[in-house]
């Protein structure tokens, strides 16, 4: 049994995890562009749910956005919303072709499909392959999970024992909620522990109502997932994560307050449908009949109607339980989508900023390992190159002030923050590298998400070169200090418009960088800025030439000022590497 539940959960695991790399683009630009209102952002989490067949990936990757500053956190609540709705379609995939038909005859031959498709030269293919050969594991995980469920008429003790557990009334629902709580924490998978359910209910190990109960304690359990994901992330992202656990757990709550009532409405939409009252039937005692008419030598027609009535009692207690977990994330939903604003101040009152802010001089949007799916992992490590540019923009504010700073003493603190920040820039660099190599061993990718991480290499290295570059600028000022030489005002007013220059580049860098390949169509701004510098660059070597000859200022303290300017220049040829490797991505595309 244990063997087959994992076949199950594996091919969950590969059913997601190939439409995830096969549509991850896609799915990225639905969180983007369809989360301006809440019902919109309840619609993306529905049918993005319903896709990778795993809200435990949506909400995962949602937290993930929430790190990366790619989603609000009253955005990332209404796309919660709709993984939970989106979730229940799992449910009604099994009750309606798990039970009713041998889908393990189908999956040895989409197998060979999936096979095939996963031998294919194009990515696409492959990625799909990969979603068939989990869709052929997934059934026929469950088909084995059914025939190795011991049967209760040749084992009447294990209903004996169950029943000790059914016999307390509502502590009995409590007992199973936790049950239900526990087995999806352990399996990680609310799918798995409903397909669970969904069998022991059919074979009537439990009674409907247990189920139930069963199906609220699974809601709880799959918030577990994201807690664990956002632990080691921002403080937005365990808002994000806290905000799916109060969401559900408020759910529970009204559900048990009215659980009665609930299920009397579940058995009058399954009565409606012609079926029997899912909370009389007793699957043990139509199968006890069809054992003794059997016996007894019934005729046809008496066995045909204990059969049917088998059947119709199998079908509604499994569209009883999958209308449980439907309706109560329908109404769940309807319920708080109007109080989202409400939840976010909750959570946000819940998980605190951090009393002691750091200085931003570290990883922040990669403080997790990979998000799963290679192309997913790939966004938070570019918030994290925009903010490691960001850094090195503020060591440039130092340079700035050390070029202009006279005073010996407070020139030692700047150079001081100058060697800190080149020292910061080598290690954020190893840092997104190693991270980057993590991203690469998660399984295989796209052709344009391998494109991106070496792009993302080498934009890594020429940010760690502007580090060592603004050190090296430190140290020629210090030699000058150190030899009692300075540089008049006519120099600092060239430097000062040197550093202009190489400010505005900077910035055309983060912009190209934020924006990436899919806007930047063209890096025109960053051309001007870094020919700007070459020109001025050129102009003041030549006025240093002249200025030299005339004895404007003696050789030394020349040699200094031009050694800033020419480093200075090779800052302008990084900077202008950085946005040449965004471009590159898309060139790649073209090609």
């Amino acid at each position: 049994m244990f063997g087959a539940l994992g076949m199950f959960l594996y091919g969950m695991t590969l059913m997601s995890e190939g439409l995830q790399k096969a549509a991850g683009d896609k799915m990225r630009s639905i969180l983007a562009s369809m989360t301006s209102n809440p019902f919109k952002s309840v619609l993306t989490g529905l049918f993005i749910t319903a896709l990778i067949q795993s809200s435990s990936a949506t909400t995962v990757m949602v937290v993930s956005f929430v790190n990366a500053s790619l989603l609000s956190l009253t955005q990332a609540v209404g796309v919660i919303m709709g993984a939970n709705i989106g979730t229940t379609v799992t449910a009604w995939l099994i009750s309606l072709l798990g039970f009713k038909a041998d889908i393990s005859i189908l999956s040895v031959p989409l197998m060979a499909v999936g096979f095939l498709l996963s031998i294919s030269k194009k990515n696409s293919r492959k990625n799909y392959g990969e979603f068939v050969v989990g869709f052929a594991l997934l059934f026929l995980g469950l088909t084995f999970l059914k025939d190795s469920v011991p049967d209760l008429r040749e084992s009447p003790q294990v209903l004996e024992f169950l029943k000790q557990w059914t016999g307390y009334g509502f502590g009995s629902v409590l007992l199973f909620l936790g049950i239900g709580t526990v087995l999806t924490i352990l399996l990680q998978s609310s799918s798995a522990t409903m397909a669970l359910t969904l069998v022991m209910v059919n074979f009537g190990w439990i009674p409907f109502p247990m189920a139930a109960a069963l199906v609220l304690g699974e809601n709880i359990g799959t918030t577990i997932t994201a807690n664990i994901a956002a632990a080691v992330a921002n403080t937005s992202a365990k808002r994000a994560a806290r905000a799916h656990t109060v969401f559900n757990v408020f759910g529970v709550i009204w559900a048990l307050a009215l659980f009665k009532p609930f299920l009397s409405l579940v058995s009058l939409i399954v009565t409606s449908l012609g079926l029997p009252d899912p909370l009389s039937v007793d699957m043990v005692s139509l199968q006890n009949s069809v054992d003794a008419y059997n016996a007894s030598g019934a005729d046809a027609d008496t066995m045909e109607r204990a059969h049917a009535a088998v059947a119709a009692g199998s079908t509604a207690v499994l569209y009883g339980v999958s209308f449980v977990h439907t309706l109560f994330n329908l109404i769940n939903t309807t319920l708080l989508i109007w109080f989202i604003p409400l939840i976010v101040k909750f959570v946000t009152w819940l998980v605190k900023d951090k009393a002691v802010e750091d200085d931003g001089l570290k990883l922040k949007f990669i403080q997790a390992g990979p998000w799963g799916a290679p192309e997913l992992s790939l966004e938070e490590a570019k918030q994290e190159i925009v903010h490691f540019a960001q850094i090195c923009k503020k060591d440039y504010a130092f340079v700035r002030a050390a070029v202009k700073e006279g005073d010996s003493g407070r020139f030692d603190e700047l150079f001081n923050k100058l060697s800190r920040y080149e020292e910061i820039t080598d290690k954020l660099e190893f840092e997104i590298a190693a991270y980057l190599n993590k991203v690469s061993e998660t399984g295989e990718m796209s052709e344009e998400s391998s494109r991106r991480i070496r792009a993302m290499y080498k934009i890594i290295g020429e940010l760690e070169s502007l580090g060592d570059s603004a050190e090296a600028i430190g140290r020629i000022l210090r030699r000058m200090h150190s030899h009692d030489k300075s540089m008049d005002a006519v120099m600092l007013s060239h430097l000062e418009e040197m550093l202009d220059l190489v400010d505005n580049a900077i910035d055309c860098m983060i912009a190209n960088v934020q924006a990436g390949y899919r806007v930047v169509n063209n890096i025109e701004n960053a051309f001007f800025a870094e020919k700007a510098i070459n020109d001025c660059r050129n102009r003041l070597r030549e006025t240093h030439i002249n200025d030299i000859e005339s004895g404007k200022y003696d050789y030394l303290s020349g040699s200094y000022y031009m050694d800033i300017v020419l480093e200075l220049e090779r800052v302008g040829d990084f900077i202008i590497n950085i946005s040449e490797a965004v471009l590159d991505i898309k060139k790649g595309n073209k090609s």
